[in-house]
């Protein structure tokens, strides 16, 4: 198992995550429970599928390639 902490892919995501947040708070509040909180679920997504990817055994050029 690879440790998914280690890859600057999911470090970068994890920034991401950190600043949209920061900046999603100061929109509207109508926004908060629509656009806003369906876009920080797909953010929180990417690191999540990453990790869950990093513990696989398949190698990773298996999903570059296709």
């Amino acid at each position: 198992m690879h440790n998914f902490r280690d890859l600057e892919v999911w470090k970068k995501s994890i920034l991401l995550c950190k600043h949209y947040y920061v900046i999603s708070k100061d929109f509207p509040k109508d926004e908060l429970f629509g656009l806003t909180s369906q876009t920080r679920r797909s953010l929180y997504s990417i690191p999540s599928n990453i990790a869950e990817g990093a513990g696989r055994e398949i190698p990773i050029l298996n999903f570059v390639n296709s």
